[in-house]
């Protein structure tokens, strides 16, 4: 049975940091692209950034220069370090472990608030 569960997230000041966990399990892990979501009220979900098998990166403009992802195959996780977060940062951030439409697993979303 495939497991993605994401941890992490919490309250933190404008300016703070937060690092968010991916963990997978029941999957070859380095196999699969990696990718974190966030879907904040009344808005779609968006793609904040992505890791592929390779190990290569791709960011969501406004996230460029403060989150970076990153993995870890013997631990099956990605890590994003978000760093001066902002308000509008806010969201539930999900993971998506995907290797192709058929080999696509969620997390359950974990909330990141980001007030003073």
């Amino acid at each position: 049975q495939v497991q993605v569960v994401e941890s992490g997230g919490g309250l933190v000041q404008p300016g703070g940091s937060l690092r968010l966990n991916c963990a997978a399990s029941g999957i070859i892990f380095s196999m699969y692209a990696v990718g974190w979501y966030r879907q904040a009220p009344g808005k779609q979900r968006e793609l904040v950034a992505r890791i592929n098998n390779g190990g290569n990166t791709n960011y969501e403009d406004s996230v460029k220069g403060r989150f970076t992802i990153s993995r870890d195959n013997a631990k099956n996780t990605v890590y994003l370090q978000m760093n001066s977060l902002k308000p509008e940062d806010t969201a539930v951030y999900s993971c998506n472990v995907r290797m192709n439409a058929v080999w696509d697993y969620w997390g359950q979303g974990t909330q990141v608030t980001v007030s003073s």
